[in-house]
């Protein structure tokens, strides 16, 4: 029989229409949890609430229509009267070189993996804060810890994602009783390659080596619903490799960085010979294996 660690819990999932988010909402509402299911598709979000055995809420919205987030927060508050873990899941990926990326692309990347979670955190903190009680989650990425080429918009946000969300832990754990996880994703099954932004912003529309190869959603939503049962701080969700990079980071930095200056040196020696519209094949960007869910 499954367990049902959060039994009479409610639980609010972003990004919840595909990918990891997806899984999570299955996992979360197998253990027990009445479910709030958001993201900007409502024909997918109505596939995945009906595909659980448990109790959903569809609750669709922009990520970032900031001026819409307190009705949207006041209706998730509404179904149930509180929420009590938020797991901050929606998010875009980037794969271009820092010299052929345009402005607005880091722009965008700033507005959806760090302040719209930031944002959502904002209106839904204070009613845990009056409770005593809460989880805030966000799912950042093995690229908010590694500097890696093809993402240095993704790497900023995500970097400055982590470093938000470890201060605001810092400030509420012990004050007000409320937990905050980090979620360090690899490399997961997802459509998340196939949607990062190019260059000029448009999405890239295929997928990457590693993560076609990479863990399936199901697993990692494992892993992360283990770690948010037992209020994990960080939760690393890697494996081989992309492990193997984190742990050189921590322990070794200079073998790190020297592992990512060569890689960007082939990519410029890539770039040199096919012209910024050239890609390089993802079968042959080794970085790939290093670098995370994005």
């Amino acid at each position: 029989m499954q367990q049902q660690r959060f039994a009479g819990k409610v639980a609010w999932v972003t990004g919840g229409s595909s990918g990891i988010g997806e899984a999570l909402v299955a996992a979360l509402a197998g253990e027990g949890a009445s479910v709030i299911v958001s993201g900007r598709r409502i024909a997918a979000l109505e596939a995945v609430a009906a595909a659980v055995d448990g109790d959903t809420l569809i609750l669709p919205f922009e990520a970032t229509a900031y001026d819409e987030l307190e009705g949207v927060v006041q209706r998730a508050l509404g179904w149930h009267g509180r929420v009590d873990l938020l797991v901050n899941n929606a998010g875009v990926s980037q794969r271009s070189l820092a010299l052929d990326t345009d402005f607005s692309v880091y722009r965008q990347l700033m507005e959806v993996d760090y302040f719209a979670p930031l944002r959502l955190t904002q209106h839904v903190l204070p009613h845990m804060v009056r409770r005593g009680s809460g989880h805030i989650a966000v799912v950042s990425s093995l690229a908010g810890k590694l500097g890696v080429p093809l993402r240095s918009g993704y790497c900023g946000a995500k970097h400055a994602c982590v470093g938000y969300f470890e201060a605001l832990r810092a400030e509420v754990e012990q004050a007000y009783g409320i937990s905050v996880s980090t979620i360090l994703p690899g490399s997961v099954q997802t459509g998340v390659a196939v949607n990062a932004l190019s260059a000029d912003g448009s999405p890239r529309g295929r997928t990457d080596a590693n993560i076609a190869a990479g863990m399936t959603a199901q697993d990692a939503a494992r892993i992360i619903v283990d770690g948010l049962a037992g209020k994990e701080r960080e939760i690393v969700v890697a494996q081989g490799d992309e492990l193997a990079a984190l742990e050189v980071r921590r322990r070794d930095p200079e073998a790190f960085f020297a592992f990512v200056a060569g890689e960007g040196a082939r990519l410029a020696v890539h770039r040199q010979a096919f012209g910024v519209t050239g890609s390089p094949d993802p079968s042959k960007v080794t970085l790939d294996s290093a670098v995370g869910r994005d």
